[in-house]
């Protein structure tokens, strides 16, 4: 599922190529997963802005362009602007109905050639290769999944040069402190713990959890704290 930059909301974990919503179901999806972001999205017709998440905006539009891996990629926000920036993305998601409109938007925007859309329910399958770039941004959910693991393995997945850059709620929003009230936000400093990062093999460029301000679903304004982490593979 993709976060948007502005509303504070989660983003999701996703096994393969899938094309539709209707298709039929893979021994490598969860029902339970699949069903929860399928009703996620199936509740409106656009669940975020189409924007690229700001922090990743800032890092990989810093960097040459290679190729990088969407963990989570909702709609395709992300994925289209990386794409039109000249990287080659290969985007996943467990649902369907979020791929479906990502590759549309991804037409749209004329950039189709170089994004591949895949469906992956993480916590079972995971892309192969390595990649210049491993993007996980909000990669939270109120399902249980095992995300430490999760992460480890998008740290695997970077290529000796390039980088994991995870981006993840610090807190909840002002507006949804009730619906989070016994959820754990982690500190960053917890996130880079559970990757287990061999210190000769990686370099922290970032360790840090900045504010921002943001609006609501609803207007709402306030305060949304980002943990950013951002590491470099050595070798």
């Amino acid at each position: 599922m993709h976060h948007d930059a502005t509303a504070g909301g989660h983003r999701h974990h996703d096994s393969t190529a899938a094309t539709g919503h209707d298709g039929p179901r893979h021994p490598d999806v969860d029902e339970e997963t699949a069903r929860f972001w399928e009703e996620h999205y199936g509740r409106h017709e656009r669940v975020w802005s189409g924007r690229a998440n700001p922090i990743l905006v800032d890092v990989a539009g810093q960097l040459p362009a290679g190729t990088v891996l969407d963990l989570g990629c909702g709609e395709g926000g992300d994925a289209v602007w990386l794409a039109g920036q000249g990287w080659r993305v290969t985007a996943v998601d467990v649902s369907e109905t979020a791929l479906a409109r990502a590759s549309e938007e991804a037409s749209a925007a004329g950039v189709a050639s170089r994004i591949e859309f895949r469906r992956h329910d993480l916590t079972r399958t995971f892309p192969p290769g390595e990649y210049d770039l491993v993007s996980a941004q909000f990669l939270q959910s109120p399902l249980e999944f095992p995300r430490a693991q999760l992460l480890q393995a998008a740290a695997r997945a970077v290529a000796p040069g390039g980088r994991l850059l995870v981006v993840e709620h610090g807190e909840a929003p002002p507006w949804g402190r009730h619906d989070h009230a016994h959820a754990h936000f982690p500190t960053p400093q917890e996130t880079f713990a559970a990757l287990d990062l061999d210190p000769e093999r990686w370099d922290t460029e970032r360790l840090d959890a900045p504010h921002r301000q943001a609006t609501g679903p609803h207007g709402e304004t306030g305060h949304l704290v980002d943990n950013v982490i951002l590491v470099r593979r050595t070798r």
